[in-house]
């Protein structure tokens, strides 16, 4: 008789824990499981929309490059259909490009600063929501432990309740079940999540190494090898005239002299 008894018990305590479904996981998961469940739905949508931002022919657009620099080998005659190239393939590295076209014949510090000034802004737009993941890595542990907690509350508040629960571990199996499993359902969604989030920010910054190595390259090309004139901004349109002024005084002696 005792061994039928501790059967059905045996039986009980696994009818308690047994899960049939995704939803039955997370009913018996207890209350933490919903913010869990909504962290791991908002890392699959961050992560799928930022891999398809984040494609390489998004990024770079294949040929664009090459036909920028056909268009900008005839000099500063080709800068208004430069910048009209620029516009009709619109992407990360256009955006860059477009900023140092613009300038094209001022001072080559113009230029790298006007580069330098979108690229920033660029790199910003590509590392979008991913202080999102970082986040929910952090913190779906720490909402597993809250379950944990509040699983063996339960189940202590069983022992306090029920003078038998300490003989009977059907009573304490629901509480203790509700303590695993929250654990266990946010390491499952921490540990992708950071996993995630250390693969997408190297290929962000791979991507910026090789839009950094094409503006390094435009630059060489198109400011510092361009046999045109250049025009000089207004700073150095200042500083010229500053200069022959002083020019003009110095030589004012050398007349008197004569």
């Amino acid at each position: 008789m005792d061994a039928i008894q501790l059967l059905a018990q045996i039986e009980s305590a696994v009818d308690a824990v047994a899960v049939n479904s995704v939803l039955d996981f997370m009913l018996k998961g207890g209350v933490m499981m919903v913010p869990i469940g909504v962290c791991s739905l908002v890392v699959l949508a961050v992560v799928v929309e930022r891999l398809i931002v984040l494609r390489h022919s998004k990024i770079i657009p294949p040929g664009f490059v090459d036909g920028l620099n056909k268009i900008l080998s005839r000099g500063l005659p080709g800068k208004t259909k430069a910048s009209t190239y620029c516009a009709d393939n619109v992407s990360p590295i256009s955006e860059i490009l477009a900023a140092g076209v613009g300038q094209l014949g001022r001072a080559p510090e113009r230029v790298e600063k006007h580069l330098a000034a979108t690229g920033e802004l660029v790199v910003f737009r590509l590392r979008k929501r991913l202080r999102v993941l970082s986040v929910i890595a952090a913190v779906t542990p720490l909402m597993g432990l809250v379950g944990t907690i509040f699983g063996m509350i339960k189940a202590f508040q069983t022992v306090a309740v029920s003078a038998d629960a300490l003989g009977k571990t059907e009573m304490l199996a629901e509480g203790i079940y509700e303590a695993m499993i929250t654990t266990a359902a946010g390491l499952l969604v921490a540990i992708p999540t950071l996993i995630l989030y250390h693969w997408i920010v190297g290929k962000i910054e791979h991507a910026v190494q090789e839009m950094d190595t094409i503006s390094v390259n435009f630059v060489e090309m198109h400011v510092y090898n361009d046999a045109a004139p250049q025009t000089p901004a207004a700073g150095d349109a200042e500083d010229a005239a500053k200069s022959n002024g002083s020019s003009v005084e110095s030589a004012q002696p050398a007349v008197e002299a004569v």
